[in-house]
């Protein structure tokens, strides 16, 4: 029972120090949404909802309205005056072209990344208290729908326009225009499983090691106790994986009338989760290389065969260093003789290492993995000249 509960809140963990150490935290919050200023998708709902707050309008029909009636006053045919009317149009479609022109240049500047990131950080409480159940400041919350005022960025843009020339631009009102973040018909209820993560995040994942170690002390049978501990959490996260890409698959399909660019919206999300799904994908490396190792030192038939092979594989080779000179000597004898403790302390300070990173990731794991191995063949090296030095009585 207690390996069961302890797999199951494996995953249930990271996402409670996904939640308490990204999404609540500004330093870290702040780091994670910064690239998407640079975000191809996101630049280009920017540049569409900031024209579109801009709004910027020059009246084509009046203005050559005016310039008909000028010339048709200086003599000209009728036919000029229709055709400068006709020009009404393209000179609105001109408006707006040198609007949306100015609005990329700036989405594209490295002002814009500082715009993101100084309103990120600035609204950061305002998400908490929206994923809690309030909003405030740059950050809105209103039903089911989070938002992020634009204003600052179109107030960059308005100057822009005014000192490229274009006056019209001087009379853009301040605007209180809002970017859609995120929609869910369900906040209330991720407030509430907000609030819960984030008390939980602390002690949550030394409840669940102590919970799958005390099991695994209990069992009959230890080490294969171990084996299913370590597979029942990779299953666990290997579940919550395909659980978050469902998630992620019914989100997009489900977007709200007021979400413009799906593609914004999905790298909104992917950004916002990426840590999450590599404390995922980490944890289930992590699994499947304990299971193993726990496995290949049990008493089965083929971990027997293996462990043989690779004693026969570390004598051959002592033997022919030996010949060549090469001993252990009473360093062999003493590894020889401690090989057990000391493979066990190597295993310990490789989990303390782990457990003190910051941010594991699978190639985190294969390292460690490899100075295992590593560490493992020059102890069974050593032993292998240990056993060599004391059949021959070399000293």
């Amino acid at each position: 029972m207690l390996i069961t509960l302890a797999c199951v809140l494996v995953p249930v963990s990271l996402l409670t120090v996904w939640v308490h150490d990204i999404v609540l935290d500004t330093g870290r919050y702040v780091s994670t949404v910064a690239p998407l200023a640079s975000d191809p998708a996101i630049e280009e709902a920017a540049v569409h909802r900031i024209t579109a707050a801009a709004d910027v309008r020059v009246d084509g029909a009046q203005v050559t309205s005016d310039l008909a009636k000028w010339l048709e006053a200086q003599g000209l045919p009728p036919r000029v005056g229709t055709a400068v009317k006709a020009l009404g149009p393209q000179l609105d479609s001109a408006a707006d072209a040198a609007v949306s022109k100015v609005a990329t240049r700036f989405v594209e500047s490295d002002r814009f990344e500082t715009v993101w990131t100084t309103a990120n950080r600035a609204a950061h409480t305002a998400v908490v208290h929206a994923l809690t159940g309030e909003g405030r400041g740059p950050v809105g919350v209103e039903g089911g729908t989070v938002t992020l005022d634009v204003g600052a960025a179109v107030e960059n843009v308005k100057q822009d326009l005014v000192d490229a020339g274009l006056s019209p631009a001087e009379k853009i009102p301040q605007v209180d225009k809002q970017m859609v973040l995120f929609h869910s018909d369900k906040l209330e209820k991720i407030r509430g499983a907000v609030h819960l993560l984030d008390v939980a995040g602390n002690w949550l994942p030394v409840l669940t090691v102590v919970l799958g170690a005390v099991g695994v002390v209990l069992a009959r049978r230890r080490r294969r106790a171990l084996v299913a501990t370590a597979l029942g959490a990779a299953a666990a996260c290997l579940v919550f994986a395909v659980g978050l890409a469902v998630v992620r698959h019914y989100y997009l399909d489900h977007l709200p009338a007021q979400v413009q660019s799906p593609a914004a919206a999905a790298a909104v999300f992917d950004t916002l989760v990426r840590f999450l799904r590599v404390s995922i994908r980490t944890a289930l490396v992590l699994g499947v290389f304990v299971a193993l190792g726990a496995y290949l030192s049990g008493a089965g038939r083929l971990p027997r065969a293996v462990r043989g092979r690779a004693e026969r594989a570390a004598d051959s080779a002592a033997r022919l260093g030996s010949a060549h000179g090469l001993h252990t000597g009473r360093v062999g004898t003493w590894v020889e003789a401690r090989r057990r403790p000391l493979t066990l302390g190597v295993l310990l300070v490789l989990a303390l290492v782990f457990a003190l990173w910051n941010r594991p990731t699978v190639l985190t794991v294969l390292l460690l993995v490899l100075i295992l191995l590593a560490v493992l063949a020059v102890l069974s090296l050593l032993a292998a000249g240990g056993r060599g030095s004391g059949r021959t009585g070399r000293p």
